[in-house]
């Protein structure tokens, strides 16, 4: 059996990362319900991604969409972030709210509305050297909806040409991270659309471009886990964007629909060493919390990955192997099932403790008065939301 000493000290190593449009409102195309206490500005998502970082200990950083977090000083806003215990994360860049992007961005037929997508890119460039962000992740909204539209090759083309042209502008130190997703809002053709077109494009560029896997990005019954694993043994994953998906990419808590994948995904993690820092693979949530409060949700996100993540590493690795090299099939399922089935809350509640933590980190926070703080403070303005 695994060293619980160690489990728990990989536990507390293990860095989990915000999103800070999950505490803005948020809907569907039907509707976005706000909420009292949301934020206003870039400044009021950090104190909130603050709180999920005091109550849980491991989420120390929050990414931030660019224009959705614009500031007029991100030095200050880093600094900001800093004096709150946490700091600016990964850089989102956006192309695909502007009317110039209807049809597309980087892909676009017209190279002036190419231009303005490099040129934003290459802002958000600017934003990670301002704020010490080591991480520019690019998810395009670019596609087609009808045969004929436009040319496949020609796309996938201009494509290449400008993630080579953002590329070349990061620092030695810098990295890409490129997303992608099955559909919408493109139909027919998306440029981007699956783990293999993504990683061609990063090979294509260098060493320093990696594919981000979106646990809701995926066609019914995909073997994510299968994805994870290639792309560890490539040394091409750049990270995750967690959440759960019920339909499509709805963008949902993480582990909500399907904790045993979570647990199989981190599984495949664990199993190629590559929680630790130096596998450069970022941790990332990526929610929207539509009707639920946002902060609890975060907080709860947070620990949902924690839990597949311990059960993951008590994994008995000797007793897996004997089993897979005996070709016993049952005995190399029922390996991994001893795992998942074990309740890990005790050993989590137990090390929050350690690290000088309330063991319930939901309740904690309840009990801290704070959301009752800011839906007292936070009176007037506009609250943050989709496209703001």
């Amino acid at each position: 059996m695994p060293d619980l000493t160690g489990v728990k000290a990989t536990l507390q190593a293990h860095r989990i990362e915000t999103p800070s449009w999950a505490f803005g409102n948020s809907g569907t195309r039907f509707k976005v319900f706000p909420q009292p206490g949301v934020p206003r500005t870039p400044e009021e998502k950090i104190e909130d991604a603050a709180q999920v970082h005091a109550f849980t200990g491991v989420a120390p950083s929050v990414a931030v969409h660019i224009p959705w977090d614009k500031s007029d000083d991100y030095t200050a806003l880093a600094a900001y972030a800093a004096d709150h215990g946490i700091r600016i994360g990964t850089v989102n860049a956006n192309v695909f709210q502007d009317e110039d992007y209807k049809l597309g961005s980087v892909a676009n037929p017209d190279p002036g509305v190419r231009r303005k997508a490099i040129d934003h890119m290459m802002e958000c460039i600017d934003i990670m050297d301002a704020t010490g962000s080591k991480d520019l992740k690019l998810w395009f909204a670019d596609g087609t909806n009808y045969p004929g539209q436009d040319d496949i090759r020609a796309r996938q083309e201009r494509l290449a040409e400008s993630l080579a042209e953002v590329y070349q502008r990061l620092a030695v130190d810098q990295r890409m991270l490129l997303e992608y997703k099955l559909f919408e809002p493109s139909f027919y053709t998306t440029d981007v659309p699956d783990w293999g077109t993504s990683l061609l494009h990063c090979m294509a560029l260098g060493p320093r471009a990696a594919v981000v896997v979106d646990t809701g990005h995926h066609a019914p019954g995909t073997n994510i886990e299968f994805i994870v694993a290639v792309l560890l043994r490539q040394g091409r994953l750049g990270g995750f964007d967690f959440n759960s998906r019920f339909y499509a990419d709805d963008d949902l808590m993480v582990g909500a629909a399907d904790p045993f994948q979570l647990f199989r995904i981190l599984r495949e993690v664990v199993s190629a060493d590559a929680l630790r820092p130096e596998a450069g693979v970022a941790f990332m949530l990526d929610q929207c919390h539509n009707i639920e409060p946002k902060i609890p949700a975060q907080i709860r996100s947070v620990m949902n990955v924690q839990e597949a993540t311990a059960k993951a590493l008590l994994v008995d690795t000797e007793a897996l192997a004997a089993a897979q090299q005996a070709g016993d099939v049952l005995g190399a399922n029922a390996v991994l099932m001893d795992a998942y089935n074990t309740d890990v809350r005790p050993l989590l509640a137990e090390l929050r403790e350690d690290m000088g933590l309330d063991p319930d980190p939901v309740a904690a926070y309840h009990r801290s008065g704070y959301a009752d703080k800011i839906i007292r403070e936070r009176v007037g303005g506009t609250q943050a939301g989709w496209g703001s």
